[in-house]
């Protein structure tokens, strides 16, 4: 097991929304770690704030109090050229809304994400065409992003989130439009990228109890808290 820095390591995570009377308080002094390949899971009701929390490690959202250190580099004070480059490197991230780019086509999907973080030519688009495959999208390469099916586009979501082969996997509802096989698929295909060390841990937040028995560690959140589950 590897002693180096942590993959992702959040020390009393705060996030607040507005000010005054309208203030929201989406996380509340979150502390977690996630060790070398570990798959933490999130569970909790709608609205709890998992979303958010999700975002604060993905370097989208900055916390109001807190750090956010990603293989022990605090990311929490980097502008937003350095978090840019955090992001297209070393965070990958499946969302939830999918966020696809229509006017590519699938693996053109996957290839742009290699791309942005240095990878051209031939090699992108073989490691495109390999993810694709693996997630049962081989025949749909050409097609674009509308012409697939709800659960299509979570796993091309996927094939994106993992093609730069990021140090950090966050995965939000990453098998919710998917039936039970394909869910286990895109579950089986991210678990073994961090057994192989492509991917040094991965933070799932889900709703589907199918899932949770691939997580080394299961979290409950709560009005913006996490703890452990009955904690």
């Amino acid at each position: 097991m590897s002693t180096g820095p942590l993959p992702l390591v959040l020390e009393g995570v705060s996030k607040t929304f507005g000010e005054g009377s309208a203030a929201v308080h989406a996380v509340r002094d979150v502390h977690l770690e996630v060790a070398h390949g570990e798959i933490v899971a999130i569970v909790g009701p709608s609205g709890c704030g998992k979303t958010t929390l999700l975002s604060l490690a993905g370097c989208l959202l900055r916390p109001t109090a807190g750090r956010v250190l990603i293989l022990g580099e605090d990311v929490t004070a980097m502008g937003q050229g350095a978090l840019a480059r955090v992001r297209r490197e070393r965070i990958g991230f499946v969302f939830q809304a999918f966020n696809l780019l229509a006017p590519l086509t699938v693996r053109e999907n996957v290839e742009v994400a290699l791309n942005l973080a240095g990878v051209g030519g031939r090699e992108a688009h073989q490691r495109a065409g390999q993810l694709l495959e693996v997630l049962g999208l081989g025949h749909r390469i050409n097609q674009r992003p509308p012409n697939l099916s709800g659960g299509e586009q979570q796993r091309l979501a996927v094939a994106r989130a993992l093609a730069n082969r990021p140090d950090i996997i966050l995965a939000d509802e990453p098998t919710a439009n998917l039936d039970s096989k394909a869910g286990h698929r895109v579950m089986e295909v991210m678990r073994t990228a961090v057994e192989a060390g492509e991917a040094k841990g991965l933070v799932i937040v889900t709703h589907d109890v199918r899932i949770l028995d691939l997580a080394h560690r299961v979290m409950t959140m709560e009005d913006g808290k996490l703890a452990p589950p009955g904690a």
